[in-house]
């Protein structure tokens, strides 16, 4: 099967990981060849309530048995659309009262930005450097990292990088900016938080200059910080957020929300001048609400501040120079690019799946999911401890 893999499908690196996937449950990935790896990363933040939560998994066999695809997105009235986009609303600020879904955390970047453009009349965008918001073209061009820019150049005009958490240059956003674009954690960036009272400043000077405000939430949201989502934590509320990854339970699906003052922007000058086919698909959407539904009864939130509180306690020592981040968004920072890889692949030998990628070669990313149960969890910490020290 992996010789066929690698003719059909397209490649993305030189060597992809390459596990034959059996089935997924809980937080254990197995493969054909009959091994079990501990998903340390939930598919890169996707799967925050472990692979197929029975609550996920029964809202998809009962959509599948009603109706799939039936209309381009907004159109027909479906059920699991309005039940999911309510849900969703009520647990958002009053100004953050509608939700257009796409399917993918990129297509949910491009939809905001187009709506901050329509919106405003303006062309400008300020955003940050290490930030990643995607890889279609007007995501990549808001992305400040130069690695995944360079090869597409040109992308978007007018697009200005500050640094993040930095005070400078904040008269950058001006009376000409249609919105900042920005993660309040960045993620691919090496799991930053930003400070609060700068994110605070950031808003101050949006409000100021009639500029929108868009939080990128792709991988912060849906409890993965401690905090339904990480605004929250920071009092700081967006005009467009955009959301993602654990959106769905392992579902593909994206949205990004905003006001209904500003979303009337798409439906004039002309008619549909934005619009989607499969955004907001009937089985990713009663997915995503029996996702949300869960989380909200469940204690997640707490059990992501409790991940937190484990992991940092525990992994300290030679060759670990900081973890980093907030609930179970978190980034070992090593010593050393050499360190680093020798703990990743010797986790990967002994079942346990880590982040890492060469754009990165320092920060190993943990993203374990929130129903990992505090057994497992140290099991995986004694390895990773082992392996800096044997490698350090």
């Amino acid at each position: 099967m992996k010789d066929k893999f690698l003719q059909f499908i397209a490649q993305t690196s030189d060597a992809p990981i390459g596990l034959e996937i059996s089935y997924a449950e809980g937080p254990v990935i197995y493969t054909t060849d009959g091994k079990e790896y501990i998903d340390f990363i939930s598919g890169i933040a996707v799967s925050s309530l472990g692979h197929r939560h029975p609550k996920v998994i029964e809202a998809i066999q009962a959509q599948i048995d009603k109706h799939l695809h039936v209309m381009v997105y907004g159109e027909f009235v479906q059920k699991p659309q309005v039940e999911f986009a309510e849900l969703l609303v009520r647990q958002l600020p009053q100004k953050l009262d509608q939700v257009y879904f796409v399917n993918s955390g990129t297509e949910a970047n491009e939809g905001a930005m187009k709506l901050a453009k329509k919106h405003t009349g303006r062309t400008k965008f300020v955003a940050f450097k290490n930030s990643y918001h995607g890889d279609t073209q007007g995501s990549l061009s808001v992305t400040g990292r130069d690695v995944y820019r360079d090869p597409y150049l040109p992308l978007l005009p007018d697009v200005h990088f500050l640094e993040f958490n930095s005070w400078d240059k904040l008269d950058t956003i001006d009376r000409d900016t249609a919105a900042v674009i920005m993660e309040p954690i960045q993620g691919e960036g090496g799991i930053i938080p930003a400070e609060k009272e700068w994110l605070q400043e950031i808003r101050k000077r949006c409000d100021e200059t009639g500029t929108l405000l868009i939080f990128d939430e792709i991988q912060s949201g849906f409890g993965r910080t401690g905090a339904l989502f990480a605004f929250q934590e920071y009092e700081v509320v967006p005009d467009i957020l955009s959301l993602a990854k654990a959106m769905a339970g392992g579902m593909p699906m994206g949205a990004f929300v905003s006001s209904s003052e500003y979303f009337p922007a798409f439906k004039y000058d002309p008619p549909l001048n934005h619009v989607t086919t499969f955004g907001g698909h009937p089985v990713s959407a009663a997915a995503a609400h029996a996702n949300l539904k869960e989380l909200l009864r469940g204690n997640y939130l707490k059990r992501a501040t409790q991940i937190e509180s484990t992991i940092k306690s525990r992994l300290k020592g030679k060759g670990i120079v900081e973890v980093r981040g907030k609930g179970a968004m978190l980034g070992l920072q090593m010593t050393n690019k050499v360190l680093t890889q020798s703990v990743v692949e010797h986790c990967f030998e002994k079942g346990i799946l880590l982040g890492w990628t060469l754009h990165s070669d320092t920060l190993i990313r943990l993203a374990p999911p929130l129903i990992i149960k505090e057994e497992l969890l140290e099991q995986v910490l004694e390895t990773i401890l082992q392996a800096v020290s044997k490698y350090v």
